[in-house]
This record gives C-alpha cells, structure tokens and sequence, in this order.
C-alpha cells in the first residue's frame, strides 16, 4: 500500500472494468478503501460500489477528481467528451491520468485535462477475474514514480506489458483487446461442432472450455514455440493431422490475420474525430 499511500485515486466511471481494477487494488491491499471514490451516474450502481467495496461514490465527475491525485478514466467512448468537460478545471496539473477508454488519445486528453502525466491503458475483459493482460504507456513526462504507480494499478487487472509508442496500443486492442472475443467465438464454434456429432450441450462446453483453458496454461508452463507444442499432438495420419488438415484447407490463419486487421484499422480509426 505504501507506494499509493497519500493518493485519492478517483475513478471516473463506474463500470465492469473500472470495478474490476477497484476489486484488484483492494484485493492486493495496494490502497485502502476509503482513498478510493467513484463517480457514477446511476445510483443503484453507486449504491452497490459503496455498500460491496466499501469506496466513496459520487454522482458527478467534478466531484470524484476534487483533490485526487489519481484519476482513472474509466467511462465509455461516447461519454468521454462530455465527462472531460465537466472534469476541466478541477484537475490538478500534477495528477497522474490513467484511462482506459477506448480510442481515446492522449493528446486530446492533455488539451481538455491540462495534465502531462499520462497513461494510456488496453486492458481486457479476463481482467475482471484477475486474469488479465493489459497493454500500457505513458507520455515522457510521467515520472518513475508516477510510472510506478499506474504499472500497480494496471497490475491489478493481471498481467501487464509496457511499450513506448501509442500506436502499439491500438494493435494490442486488436489482439488482446478483442481477442476474448475471437475465443469465445472458437469455443462456441467447438461446442456446436460437439453438439453436431452428438455431445449435450452442458459436456460439449465443459470439454471446449477446459481444452481452452489447459492449453494455454500449458503453452505458457512449458515455453516452447507453439508449432512446436501442436506437432507433439499431431501423429502421422491420426486424427489431429485430418482436422488441422480442415481448418488450414478454411484458411484460418488467414481469416484470423484479416480479423485482427480490421480490428486495428477500426482502433486506429475510433481515435480520428473525422471517422467518428
């Protein structure tokens, strides 16, 4: 806790992220309950942050930043301009900004705030149970310990991963911004097919949700080459071997690589006010 010590970290936007990030500071006792204080308009979600976290909650923007040293923009897209507005003003030019929002650039974050210290975070939806990977930088004038600070919040959605240019986190909104969805979309695709040659639904998910699952721990336990690892489970003319056989006959890699292309495009895209 001592490195957030002394800092009101305010979160503006109440939602499933910015709770999960909540839920992980306090989970990793890296701030106290009451230093936190959230900003949402909806009083049944104020009602449920304060009585579940035990956190401050406010109905207006302007009223969580008042006097924070931290704040998290955590509200969505569309919403951004207008919580900046009424955001103007009221935020210190020394505060440290992370935000997670999506598309939004940092420099039309520092024209409406007045604020250097920036952070732009790609966080992604596993983050809400702690399994997380978040993609990260920070405008050159945020300090090492400024740095220090949003790499603890950031860490407490799961993994993080530092780079130095923004452009890097539009294409990380393409591969792990988005990319829970790709899986899902495999999983689903894995159960039907189950289903299809005869599985119920409830065994078909629990075998494609598990074979997700494992793999990936797996892959990561064992830290070899992933072509690697899939041709230890692919003997000459078995059954592995016909169904890659299938897929690379579809052109998976290549519908995956024009997926996560449009993704990167359209992330690119969100941050041009003239394609909005």
């Amino acid at each position: 806790m001592a490195l957030l010590a002394g800092h009101t970290v305010a979160f503006v936007g109440g939602g499933a992220m910015a709770e999960a990030m909540l839920r992980g500071l306090l989970r990793g006792k890296l701030a106290a309950p009451e230093q936190l204080v959230v900003s949402d308009p909806l009083p049944e979600r104020r009602g449920y942050l304060a009585a579940e976290l035990g956190v401050r909650t406010v109905a207006t923007n302007d009223q969580a930043v008042a006097g924070a040293g931290i704040i998290v923009l955590a509200v969505k897209p569309q919403a951004l301009d207008a919580a900046l507005a009424q955001m103007a003003g009221r935020v210190h030019r020394e505060a440290l900004v992370l935000s997670i929002v999506a598309g939004a650039r940092m420099a039309a974050i520092r024209q409406a705030l007045g604020v250097d210290a920036l952070v732009r975070i790609m966080p992604n939806t596993p983050g809400q149970i702690g399994e997380g990977i978040s993609v990260w930088t920070a405008t050159p004038e945020t300090t090492s310990e400024q740095r220090a600070m949003a790499g603890a919040i950031v860490g407490a959605l799961g993994q993080e991963v530092y780079v130095e240019d923004e452009d890097s986190i539009d294409k990380a909104t393409a591969i792990s911004g988005s990319g829970p969805a790709y899986v899902l979309l495999f999983i689903e695709a894995l159960t039907d097919a189950g289903v299809h040659i005869g599985f119920p639904r409830p065994v078909a998910e629990k075998l494609a949700l598990q074979t997700v699952r494992g793999t990936a721990a797996y892959a990561q336990a064992r830290g070899l080459h992933l072509a690697v690892l899939r041709n230890m489970v692919t003997s000459p003319g078995g059954t592995t071997a016909e169904a890659l056989y299938e897929l690379e006959n579809g052109a998976l890699r290549a519908i995956v690589d024009r997926a996560v292309r449009a993704a990167y495009r359209r992330a690119k895209s969100l941050g041009d006010p003239q394609h909005q």
